[in-house]
């Protein structure tokens, strides 16, 4: 990315990113067959050597192959029975990680074989063949090899063939220090000592099926593992750092568990001998799917039954089954290129509620996806600088901006709502025919539409690429009228804005499965519409007046929802009385809170309505909730009444906090444990005196090691001391911090840090974020967290990252990571001329892969900044006269 910068400092940027050379596809005249890779990494040098033995079918006298970061020593082809012939050169064309390799002569069509032998870096950039740090128990500083190439980083490891595509078969050597475990897609065959030096060894893996380069792993370093089987014959093992294997406990359970959950849900069964999963140190995603060999951060994978908190272990279930979901949904099948990978991701996020609500029907999972991923996305989507599901992608750093909140959100509830629209039993039947007819092959878009209409006799294709192939979704406007015993409904729909409606002439239109259900029976769909057309009349047999009417029950539909005010009216007592079930109570409210931004109710009816919540029993309503009231309080600190919303918030979460009290009752489950954790953290940052005073008690008995807190409390305990905290709280936070051992543990100081309020303990915690203490990955959090948390911080954050930029870019080199810090960091603004500091800041700093988020961010905050004008002196009325005494 040398180049981009340069174009941009010389002043011919006019806010857009330089064109690149147009994107082209590796050539299709030379195809490889089997990967014969040996790789020795010196783990002191950081540096590896490769031996590539590539059996390939060819017709050309050039070889074009991707590589990055790897220098070839030398590269021959071996035609089948003839002699070898040596490489006269070496093109790289390093702004597209391509080499030629050019020969003397025509080669002969057919097969042979490329001898290539080359040395590369383990990077510290978290991708590719890269090294991670650890610390042994004796304290000693010591590196890991381990691999992340999804995307288009296989080619940093060893020259390649590296599309999704373009699949072969890949026999694996390692030679590494006989000290170390090696590990990589399949068990080993053979070990035996190497004859260059006694301390090394050389390890021999099975061949791997038929398979796409992103998906090869190895990892070589110092682990503990726990091993069982699954129920169907699957060696399954958790490796976990040194002295830890009692944390993988609960992943291998959820592992056993989900393998033959998936095997029965897909009717295949699981294609290798052995699945392992692994916690890594430094590690920039959550998870990646590796064939037999899944790599975890640590933090998404262990679990110690005294110092994990619930939200850890869901998190952990969850991870666990997205990523064996893709061992069939994206590694036996495979999307024919990066267009589609929202289809890997989508489905993985959706599956993974399932097979958790399978293995754990106590969490009501699936309440939480609403809260977690659907509203996520319809937040997103809203947005004028979102994008379709579905993107034409090309170079590499176009590949790594998709993987966001729409392929993996929106990807899944377009799913859920298909799953819906054609019932679980065709569903799968659809599924198993997919699978069937391009496993160890590729697959697009349509190949599933075409195998799911098969399926179930509906238009599959019409309905869905209505969803993936237009950015954005509808909102459908309701109105009643009631005739004798029916209730006639007109229905329409437009495209739903977050600045408002969309009232242009070319509105773009859904295909819209609606369902609707009436009081009678809140939880089962009275009638069930297709909405092709703008708009559309029904008619409610025997539904009399003083029934209410509710669309989209279950929120399953992509929509967003206006009912006319008398059919408003008469939902509100559902909330009241909890008749509507929980997640139609938390769709109801995000729908109006929606609403309100885009300027189309007053922010004063949201409020009024959130007061009806106050009998509200359940976690996932009241997270909605909080979120909420979350982003309004922090719009609300741009202004001089920022303490009347916190006494807002006081008020409406008090009674819950009051019922539910600090301690665990007899009987209670793992939802109670998330919605005290959610209480008292709430309570505790709006500076709820009672909650303040016990949280420093608890704190201090905590400190001295009088009496532990349970890790359900530590999130809610530490925010509260630390946003009502001084200097010596933060050093103590930071002691725990050094002492925690603990990922997980030290994951959650750093994310609440940020609530510290004086300027230069701000300052201290920002440092922080840099230092040797925190993992790169976590920085992320670190700064965020700042950011979030008061006015002052996101100015110091804001800054802060621009005075380091050179540091963050270099240490993420355009990862998803970079695009996450700026959308934390700047998301919060909401002052116009922030937009513009922004986008300049970004025109002369470019970082190509988060282009659309610095685009995104600029649009909330004018956003933002619109609704603030709009809304702030009549909320600011509101929470005056709320509290005055009636005359």
């Amino acid at each position: 990315s040398h180049l981009l910068s340069a174009i941009s400092a010389s002043g011919q940027n006019t806010g857009t990113m330089p064109e690149r050379r147009p994107f082209v596809r590796l050539p299709t005249d030379v195809c490889p067959v089997n990967y014969g890779l040996c790789l020795k990494p010196d783990l002191i040098d950081f540096t590896f050597d490769g031996k590539l033995e590539a059996q390939v079918i060819q017709a050309t006298n050039q070889i074009v192959m991707n590589c990055a970061d790897i220098d070839i020593i030398t590269a021959s082809f071996v035609p089948k029975g003839a002699d070898e012939i040596n490489a006269t050169g070496f093109n790289y064309q390093n702004e597209d990680e391509k080499v030629t390799l050019s020969f003397p002569s025509s080669l002969q069509k057919g097969s042979g074989t490329l001898k290539i032998e080359f040395v590369g870096e383990l990077n510290d950039k978290m991708k590719g063949f890269y090294r991670s740090k650890y610390t042994t128990a004796a304290g000693e500083t010591r590196y890991a090899a381990v691999t992340q190439f999804e995307a288009t980083d296989a080619r940093r490891a060893f020259p390649c063939w590296d599309e999704p595509a373009i699949k072969a078969t890949f026999d694996i050597t390692l030679i590494v220090p006989k000290d170390r475990v090696a590990l990589s897609n399949m068990d080993v065959v053979h070990q035996k000592p190497y004859p260059g030096d006694v301390n090394l060894v050389e390890v021999k893996f099975g061949t791997t099926p038929i398979m796409s380069t992103y998906l090869v792993a190895f990892v070589i370093g110092e682990y503990d593992f726990v091993e069982s089987q699954s129920s169907d014959g699957i060696k399954v093992r958790v490796y976990t750092p040194v002295g830890k294997a009692e944390q993988g406990k609960f992943a291998l359970e959820v592992a056993c568990k989900t393998l033959p959950f998936y095997k029965d849900y897909f009717s295949v069964p699981y294609p290798l001998p052995k699945i392992d999963l692994i916690a890594i140190a430094d590690f920039a995603a959550g998870a990646m799917e590796n064939w037999g060999l899944v790599t975890y951060r640590e933090t998404a994978l262990l679990i110690d039954p005294k110092n994990s908190c619930s939200s850890s272990r869901q998190w952990v279930a969850l991870v666990v089954g997205h990523e064996l979901a893709h061992q069939w949904f994206g590694n036996l099948v495979t999307m024919e290129w990066w267009t589609h990978l929202w289809l890997n991701e989508g489905f993985a996020s959706w599956i993974e509620y399932l097979c958790v609500d399978h293995c754990f029907p106590e969490y009501d999972i699936w309440t939480q996806f609403v809260s977690a991923d659907y509203t996520r996305a319809l937040d997103l989507d809203a947005l004028d600088s979102s994008h379709p599901i579905e993107v034409n992608v090309g170079h590499p750093s176009e590949v790594d901006e998709i993987f966001d909140a729409i392929s993996y959100s929106k990807g899944a509830s377009v799913i859920r709502m298909l799953h819906n629209y054609i019932g679980d039993e065709d569903f799968r039947k659809g599924m198993n025919s997919y699978l069937l007819k391009f496993q160890h092959k590729n697959a697009s878009t349509e190949d599933l539409w075409d195998c799911l209409e098969q399926a179930s006799g509906k238009p599959i294709a019409a309905v869905m690429s209505s969803w993936t192939k237009q950015m954005g979704f509808p909102i459908i406007v309701v109105d009643q009228e009631q005739v004798s015993d029916d209730r006639i409904l007109k229905l329409s729909q437009k495209k739903f804005c977050a600045s408002g409606p969309h009232n242009g002439e070319d509105c773009p239109s859904w295909m819209v499965p609606i369902s609707i259900c009436t009081s009678e029976d809140p939880k089962c769909s009275k009638l069930r519409i297709l909405l092709e057309k703008s708009e559309t009349t029904v008619t409610l047999n025997g539904v009399g007046p003083d029934q209410w009417i509710k669309i989209n029950p279950g929120t399953v539909g992509f929509y967003r929802i206006q009912y006319s005010s008398s059919m408003l009216e008469s939902l509100l007592p559902g909330i009241r009385d909890l008749s509507l079930q929980p997640v139609d109570r938390l769709g109801l409210q995000n729908d109006l809170f929606s609403l309100s931004r885009a300027g189309m109710i007053s922010t004063v009816e949201v409020l009024k309505l959130m007061e009806a919540f106050v009998n509200e029993p359940n976690y996932t309503v009241w997270s909605d909730l909080s979120c909420n009231l979350g982003v309004l309080s922090s719009l609300l600190s741009h202004t001089e009444f920022h303490d009347e919303i916190l006494e807002f918030i006081r008020d409406l979460f008090a009674p819950i906090g009051l019922k539910l009290g600090w301690d665990s009752k007899p009987g209670e489950g793992h939802l109670d444990a998330l919605l005290r954790g959610l209480v008292l953290g709430k309570l505790g940052k709006a500076g709820h005196k009672p909650t303040l005073e016990e949280a420093r008690r608890r704190f201090k008995e905590h400190v001295e090691a009088k009496q532990v807190l349970p890790a359900d409390l530590r999130s809610p305990v530490y925010l509260t001391v630390l946003k009502h905290g001084d200097g010596a709280t933060l050093d103590t936070m930071l002691k725990l911090h050094k002492q925690a051992d603990m990922q997980e543990e030290k994951n959650r100081i750093e994310r609440v840090l940020g609530a510290i309020s004086a300027p230069d303990l701000i300052q201290k915690v920002l440092n922080f974020a840099l230092s040797e203490e925190v993992r790169p990955q976590d920085t992320v959090s670190v700064i965020g967290g700042v950011a979030g948390s008061s006015k002052q911080g996101r100015k110091a954050a804001w800054k802060f990252v621009r005075d380091n930029w050179e540091e963050l870019y270099n240490r993420y080199q355009g990862g998803f990571l970079i695009s996450r810090l700026i959308k934390l960091t700047v998301d919060g603004f909401a002052i116009d001329k922030m937009a513009t500091e922004v986008k300049s800041f970004f025109e002369s700093h470019p970082a190509p892969a988060a282009e659309r988020t610095v685009q995104q961010c600029c649009e909330n905050i004018l956003l933002n900044a619109a609704w603030l004008k709009r809304d702030a002196d009549d909320i600011h009325q509101y929470l005056l006269q709320r509290k005055a005494p009636p005359v």
